[in-house]
């Protein structure tokens, strides 16, 4: 309880004062937090991404965060910052455009596969499915999941920005958006529904790793540890679940 006091005042001294001395404390106080979700999303994306520059874009999304919180609103500055931060290290991937053509030629390959197939049989495609569609065996289309996760990434990352610019992460489906303006819930309840359809079509083994992974807030490697999995076949899961969810939300978008 006094922590909670300690930390709603520094907010209130905050807010009143704008002091940059309060502004770093609260940056410093809240740092660990950037630290564990870049490392974290580090799981997800290839060895030539450096924790170093998420935690670097992390930070200008915390800072903004800090900048713009209202304590008065009544929701954690947790739960109000790590959309933003989440945000500011998809966009700092995204400004780098690292990702090949190639890789992302490969990845609109994969999610009209999927598209395909989740039309025409009205389920989520099994893995032989869409490696017999890509002329592949099971070998090769995992290979081809390991090279498309980050292009999968940013994006169901796109498919899901508000037409304002505002972004919505699978997390944010459990968010408690009532502090909000009216159209925002709107939309966010829309963006909601549309994520837990999705999650509900997966298939178990998917929707748990999806689950673990941005719910539970596990890393692969520990996701792995839980089903008896590699860490390598737990992110393959997790690409072709989002390659699920992003082909079923563009679908009910275009409706």
């Amino acid at each position: 309880m006094k922590a909670i006091n300690a930390a709603t005042k520094s907010w209130e001294a905050y807010v009143r004062t704008q002091s940059p001395e309060l502004r770093e404390q609260l940056l410093m106080e809240y740092l660990p937090m950037v630290r564990r979700m870049a490392t974290r999303f580090l799981g997800t994306l290839p060895r030539s991404v450096r924790l170093d520059d998420l935690v670097s874009a992390g930070v200008m999304g915390l800072l903004a965060s800090i900048d713009n919180f209202d304590p008065t609103l009544g929701i954690k500055f947790e739960t109000y910052a790590m959309t933003r931060i989440k945000g500011a290290m998809v966009d700092s991937l995204r400004e780098l455009d690292w990702v090949p053509r190639s890789i992302r030629q490969k990845a609109r390959k994969l999610e009209h596969a999927v598209d395909h197939i989740t039309r025409r049989t009205g389920r989520s495609p099994e893995d032989a499915e869409l490696a017999e569609h890509l002329g592949l065996n099971i070998e090769q289309y995992r290979e081809l999941l390991d090279e498309v996760n980050v292009a999968v990434l940013l994006s169901l990352d796109d498919t899901l920005k508000g037409q304002d610019g505002s972004e919505s992460y699978l997390a944010d489906s459990t968010a408690d958006t009532s502090t909000n303006g009216y159209d925002e819930q709107v939309e966010e309840q829309e963006t909601r529904d549309l994520l837990v359809d999705g999650l509900r079509d997966l298939p178990e083994q998917e929707r748990l790793v999806v689950a673990l992974y941005y719910y539970e807030e596990l890393t692969l490697k520990e996701i792995g540890e839980i089903l008896g999995l590699t860490e390598s076949r737990v992110s393959q899961i997790h690409s072709k679940a989002l390659l699920v969810l992003r082909a079923r939300v563009r679908a009910r978008l275009a409706k």
